[in-house]
């Protein structure tokens, strides 16, 4: 079954391109002009990545994106118009999970889809004996499920996590107690293979420290180290 695109995007010669080139390269697609488009799609079909265009009439890129991650971690690219870093890191802060600027080729668009695409990926159902053989890890009463890609809190309730979040995660927890640069996260989080600004990373933390910090602008979990980076401080129980 061809992974699900939705491109939202008010310029029908804009959208009908990215649903023309993508779709001869093997995706099921689907279009919107608009947030109520958008709506009436997502509520049809399961969709496995949003494409959004920032500037939208009415209800405008961003404000989709915070609609669309407050109930889904499903995968989105914004498309902006503009060069400013600013929307860039707002973009990021409402859980976008890359950023394309326009005009831009086809070629560099469906890279960057393949790659959010394969970093989105849930794992493989696997056997009960291949599952025994999954890597869990416990830290300060949370259970971080690599194999399921699951992160459960202190009470037991499954917090939601973004691919990207849950990565940024799983190098924390297997490096505690490493103050790890933001570079070094690029590498480990990314692969290099889209942000090319270190800033995506401090939006990424602050983003993660919302979500298992009780205090996110006093985090206990993940402190910053001025002028190097980010250490993960909780003890961390590998099972």
């Amino acid at each position: 079954m061809p992974e699900h695109i939705l491109v939202v995007e008010d310029e029908p010669t804009v959208r009908s391109f990215i649903e023309e080139y993508l779709g001869s390269q093997g995706y099921q697609m689907s279009g919107a002009g608009d947030g109520a488009g958008m709506r009436q799609v997502m509520a049809k079909q399961d969709v496995d990545l949003v494409i959004l265009d920032l500037m939208l009439p009415g209800e405008d890129g961003l404000e989709l994106a915070r609609e669309i991650r407050s109930g889904s971690d499903v995968p989105i690219i914004m498309v902006t118009g503009r060069a400013d870093t600013v929307d860039r890191v707002v973009g990021l802060e409402m859980g976008a999970d890359d950023y394309i600027p326009k005009p831009f080729e086809a070629r560099e668009l469906l890279a960057r889809v393949r790659s959010v695409l394969r970093r989105s990926q849930r794992a493989a159902p696997v056997s009960e004996e291949g599952m025994a053989r999954q890597t869990m890890a416990a830290f300060a009463g949370w259970r971080l499920d690599r194999g399921r890609r699951r992160l459960s809190g202190p009470n037991g309730e499954e917090v939601r996590l973004t691919s990207a979040e849950f990565d940024l995660l799983v190098a924390f927890v297997s490096n505690p107690d490493k103050v790890l640069s933001r570079d070094r996260l690029l590498d480990l989080v990314y692969g290099r293979e889209m942000f090319p600004f270190e800033r995506s990373i401090d939006v990424l933390v602050m983003r993660l420290r919302g979500k298992i910090e009780e205090d996110r602008a006093n985090p206990s979990f993940i402190k910053t180290v001025r002028g190097a980076g980010y250490v993960f401080t909780p003890e961390v129980e590998v099972k």
